[in-house]
């Protein structure tokens, strides 16, 4: 039996109830992107997708080959972490702290004094355009670049003939450790780069993430139970590493995701294959990209049938997201929508509409259901679709 999860980073279908203490009434980000640059997603159509909500381009079909709906976030906060944790059923009844105005000063000093490096930044920023603002002065005194985002994060960039990549890593660590308590941020993030000014400047793929530690989860359920529980893209970062028997690597891009995805599925295993595709996020939401964006759902859409073919009868596979990140929205931050939701295998019923689910962490219910282990994670919907 195989489960393939893929969480289509950041593609909400617009904005919850209580969107409008996070400044995100309005939002609506496969919504609008539908609306401006006119989607043509007839795989993921024929799933179910323009059932879920009324769409521009997207049309509902009378009989959707798979079952569909939409879900809503009953943890506080749309960040990365908070969303993939409760897909995996954890709740948080607080969200992490994030520092818009920056980190306290307490506890740069700390960092400095810890790491024996000068800070420079220490604001929330896109991680292209603090490299254009403060790389040159980073290269000249090899001070260290520290910056955040809407997310709960402490970013520290770095050049790699300046602070070679073991030793941003060693410096990410002690970060890890003094980011406890009050200050547990969700991520410590190493943003390696390279280049030979502010207009050639680069991050590399040697990006490396420092989550906090999951409690037990869906993850740790499965390998509990026996069962092959593969990460690909930076799901095994986000967990960091934990619930995890394999880890296929982060995404050079989406395609090598889905690539790398189809190839292990073939390899054969039994248990869930995880899988982020973070560009639709990380490459177009955060950059406002509309027309970027819209192509990159389309790209999806078109190789989904080849992953799809490869599953068997037993097989499932579920394609949700985490939160929303709507490019034609004020701003470039993470915005608080509900996430789609399409199941489908060749042994489950079709067409049926699974409505507004309480909470991301449905999927573990459903998903430890499927391979019969009993949780207490979300509500489960297996018996609606089995």
């Amino acid at each position: 039996m195989k489960a393939v999860l893929i969480i289509l980073d950041s593609v909400g279908v617009g904005y919850m109830p209580d969107a409008e203490k996070y400044g995100d009434s309005g939002a609506d980000t496969l919504g609008h992107i539908d609306e401006v640059a006119g989607l043509k997603l007839p795989n993921m159509v024929k799933l179910g997708l323009g059932n879920i909500k009324k769409f521009k381009n997207l049309p509902s079909v009378k009989m959707a080959e798979g079952n569909y709906g939409k879900m809503a976030e009953k943890s506080e906060g749309k960040d990365t972490i908070t969303g993939h944790w409760e897909i995996a059923g954890l709740i948080l009844e607080k969200p992490f702290p994030t520092y818009p105005n920056g980190f306290p000063q307490d506890i740069i000093e700390k960092f400095e004094h810890q790491t024996g490096y000068k800070v420079i930044g220490n604001f929330a920023a896109s991680g292209t355009e603090i490299l254009k603002d403060l790389g040159e002065e980073h290269v000249s005194t090899g001070n260290l670049i520290v910056y955040t985002s809407a997310d709960s994060v402490f970013q520290i960039a770095a050049h790699e003939d300046v602070v070679n990549i073991d030793k941003l890593y060693e410096i990410c660590e002690k970060a890890r450790e003094i980011l406890q308590g009050e200050h547990n941020v969700g991520r410590v993030i190493a943003r390696p780069f390279k280049g030979e000014n502010k207009n050639n400047f680069y991050r590399t793929p040697n990006r490396k993430d420092f989550p906090l530690l999951p409690e037990d989860n869906m993850l740790d359920y499965l390998k509990k139970n026996g069962f092959d529980v593969i990460a690909a893209g930076k799901t095994d970062d986000i967990f960091a590493h934990k619930g995890l028997t394999e880890t296929l690597g982060h995404n050079n891009d989406n395609m090598h995701g889905l690539k790398n995805t189809v190839e292990r599925i073939k390899k054969g295993f039994n248990g869930l294959l995880f899988l982020n595709l973070v560009d639709f996020d990380m490459k177009f939401g955060h950059r406002n990209d509309i027309k970027g964006y819209a192509s990159a759902l389309e790209e999806f859409d078109k190789f989904l049938p080849e992953l799809i073919n490869e599953l068997s009868d037993d097989d499932i596979i579920m394609i949700t997201a985490d939160h929303g990140c709507d490019p034609t929205f004020k701003g470039t931050d993470h915005t608080r929508e509900y996430v789609p939701l399409i199941v489908w295998g060749k042994k489950l019923k079709k067409n049926i509409n699974l409505g507004t689910r309480e909470s991301f962490s449905d999927i573990a219910g459903t998903m430890l259901d499927f391979f019969g282990i009993k949780s207490q994670f979300g509500k489960s919907f297996y018996e609606e679709i089995k």
